[in-house]
């Protein structure tokens, strides 16, 4: 078996000797053997760890990173495959927004009356004003604000909410999309990433990023999973699969029968 130094497996990604150390502490990589005069000795399964744990990093972020390698490393598979399933419904739900958005900007961009009326500047209104000029009732206007959709400020004496050029806009375009069809949850997405990128057509351009930051997400899950596979199989801990030898494990399709 080849016996390597710290330095070996930090080399191979550019990183310092203290991180590799680091890692090994935390749990990412197993444990080191010691020479007898106390030196790290690795091999080629912590330089598998190692691989697997940096590609993971990428794909699913520091700490389901780290969380995998750990219950990996503590022979905790099922474990290490649920933090692997987490990642990927976030990515799914991720999706599902960033496609919903999507929908809603361009229903937003065809609406030219609406984008007219929203960018028209006038004194603030109250709630009643707003709720006149809307068409709907003083009461969907404070639950669009309990929902995070709404901010407008306050009357410092009465206390009284007033709605500015900004928040009337962000009403009017709650009010487009609730006709759509939207749920509220993707409105207030829709509501804060306009605040952010300042207006629909800056947020069509961040949306196209967002797309392509998910899709470059996608990839880095899949070069981690075959890292991770590899790492698992030389680790020898993946469960026998059931049935008889050469015969396929059954799928989805195929629930257990009891």
């Amino acid at each position: 078996m080849k016996h390597l130094r710290p330095h070996d497996l930090a080399r191979e990604h550019g990183i310092s000797t203290q991180a590799v150390r680091n890692y090994e502490r935390d749990g990412f990589i197993p444990l080191a053997r010691r020479t007898p005069s106390g030196y790290r000795s690795y091999t080629e399964v912590h330089a598998t760890a190692l691989r697997a744990y940096l590609a993971l990093v990428q794909a699913y972020g520091y700490a389901t990173g780290g969380e995998i390698m750990r219950s990996l490393n503590t022979g905790d598979l099922d474990g290490a495959l649920t933090a692997v399933d987490r990642g990927h419904a976030q990515l799914l739900r991720d999706r599902g927004t960033l496609d919903a958005v999507g929908r809603a900007v361009e229903h937003l961009t065809r609406d030219r009356e609406v984008a007219a009326r929203a960018s028209a500047d006038g004194d603030p209104l109250s709630i009643g004003e707003l709720a006149r000029r809307l068409g709907v009732t003083a009461a969907t206007l404070r639950n669009w604000e309990a929902v995070g959709i709404l901010s407008p400020a306050r009357e410092p004496v009465t206390g009284h909410r007033s709605f500015g050029a900004t928040d009337v806009r962000d009403a009017e375009l709650t009010h487009l999309l609730r006709r759509g069809g939207y749920p509220l949850e993707h409105i207030r997405t829709v509501i804060r990433q306009i605040r952010t990128a300042g207006g629909t057509e800056a947020l069509s351009d961040a949306l196209d990023d967002w797309r392509r930051r998910l899709t470059a997400r996608g990839v880095s899950m899949l070069d981690a999973a075959a890292r991770l596979g590899g790492y698992v199989a030389l680790l020898g801990i993946t469960p026998a699969r059931p049935g008889a030898a050469g015969e396929p494990a059954p799928g989805p399709e195929s629930p257990p029968t009891v």
